[in-house]
């Protein structure tokens, strides 16, 4: 990255992620601008906060002070079609140019990164790991895949931390450019089959982002799972799980809707940290956050049980949405699951909340690739409530796949009740279910419909 950077263009400035290093380089005081394909909250907030956002597709439409190569970084997500005008004016015009993972991996290089990986649950633990450094004296820059609540932002920022923590995105191996001090690996079942083609190359993609720890860094990894790690000699490497591992957790409690247990670390158990969010899902989610600043050398436990009892959690992640008063008031709760096994988890999750509840799935799958592939195990987790109400799929950056809708999924589905609707009629459809307890699902704009959902079903 030339030294002589004066401003910085986002080619998909929308993105979660890049709206975070957007913000990062406003904080360093440097114009920002970029592109998007659609107006968002994200992208409302970024202009008012100073950036400059165009969502036309064309040269004409990026500022005159960002058309000088000699002084513009670019920054691009894989996301971005090839035939992009602006991202193509850029390239031929041979600007400084860098994926997002590529300027991450700048970040980690010069500062020690917490970097969480997995196929599912490493926004959550990431949010947690950043809450706790950012309660605690030692801080942390932050870089999330999800809008933190306590924060409203998913930035942190610190002039004096050491720490980076980020979200290592496995799609298009982007997190083989980051050189963590830490990393975290919360799963590694089998995704993006559109990049990766088959098991073995996408756990083989793993095993190489092992490979890139630090000297004198930390692997951390949940139990059981396929992926066989190559760190270095100099890298110390730990397991966790919920009830067993060099990390977990013992004496989990429920009681009148607090969730609390104990910490067990390789030297010592911290006892009573209390869930801020309080649904099993988050009990290992937690183990691999406090294991990761356990890990700094710089871990306080009553600032961890504190951050860990304030907690709110990410947007889109176990969000409530609406929980009425009484036995038999409505629950709403939204969640970004777009994978089997994490569906899965979210539905056993609510079942354990609302056990004598009748549950509804609203689901919207996401890609054409990840639904052709997964079907028959979507079906599985869908086939775990007592009515599902399944979409359209959210094409996301893909083409449409022959012989690939929703309907490979929705005959599948063995619950009691399952219909299969347009995306345009699901709030009519929730409203005549008169459903008790509602999960909405994906990773798709099926979040977009809650407003109106909690409006007319409440």
């Amino acid at each position: 990255m030339s030294l002589g950077i004066k401003n910085v263009y986002f080619v998909g400035i929308g993105g979660i992620g890049m709206a975070a290093l957007a913000r990062y380089y406003m904080s360093k005081g440097l114009p920002i601008a970029g592109y998007d394909r659609t107006e968002s909250d994200l992208t409302r907030a970024l202009v008012a906060e100073g950036a400059i956002v165009s969502y036309d597709d064309s040269v004409d439409a990026i500022p005159s002070g960002f058309r000088d190569k000699s002084s513009t970084l670019v920054v691009y997500t894989p996301a971005i079609p090839a035939d992009n005008k602006v991202l193509g004016y850029f390239v031929e015009s041979n600007f400084d140019i860098h994926k997002r993972s590529e300027v991450l991996g700048m970040i980690t290089r010069d500062s020690k990164g917490i970097c969480f990986a997995g196929t599912h649950g490493k926004t959550t633990t990431s949010s947690m790991a950043a809450h706790i450094l950012h309660s605690s004296r030692v801080g942390c820059n932050a870089f999330l895949g999800g809008i933190l609540r306590n924060y409203d932002s998913n930035l942190l920022l610190s002039d004096s931390s050491p720490f980076s923590v980020i979200e290592a995105d496995e799609y298009d191996r982007s997190f083989h450019r980051l050189s963590p001090y830490i990393a975290v690996i919360t799963a590694a079942d089998p995704d993006h089959l559109d990049i990766y083609g088959d098991e073995e190359a996408y756990l083989e993609s793993f095993a190489h982002f092992t490979e890139l720890i630090q000297p004198g860094g930390y692997l951390i990894i949940h139990e059981g799972l396929k992926l066989i790690p190559r760190p270095g000699a100099e890298v110390t490497t730990y397991s966790y799980g919920c009830h067993s591992g060099d990390f977990h957790a013992t004496n989990i409690s429920r009681h009148d809707g607090t969730l609390t247990f104990d910490f067990v670390t390789p030297r010592e158990v911290i006892s009573n940290i209390e869930l801020g969010v309080p649904v099993d899902i988050n009990v290992e989610n937690a183990i691999a956050a406090l294991a990761a600043c356990y890990l700094t050398g710089s871990f306080e436990p009553e600032a961890a049980r504190q951050a860990m009892k304030s907690f709110m959690g990410p947007k889109r992640r176990f969000e409530f949405w609406l929980k009425q008063p009484g036995k038999n008031g409505k629950v709403i709760i939204d969640d970004y699951a777009h994978h089997p096994d994490e569906l899965a988890a979210s539905i056993r999750s609510v079942r354990n909340l609302y056990p004598d509840r009748k549950l509804t799935v609203a689901f919207q799958p996401h890609l054409y690739s990840r639904t052709r592939d997964f079907a028959p195990e979507f079906a599985r987790a869908l086939s775990l409530a007592d009515e599902v109400v399944l979409i359209d799929i959210y094409p996301a950056r893909e083409l449409p796949i022959p012989g690939v809708t929703s309907k490979i999924i929705f005959d599948k589905i063995n619950s009691p009740f399952k219909t299969m609707i347009s995306k345009e009629n699901l709030v009519e459809t929730l409203k005549n279910l008169n459903f008790e307890v509602l999960l909405t699902a994906g990773a798709g704009d099926i979040n977009l419909s809650l407003p109106e959902i909690v409006n007319v079903c409440s």
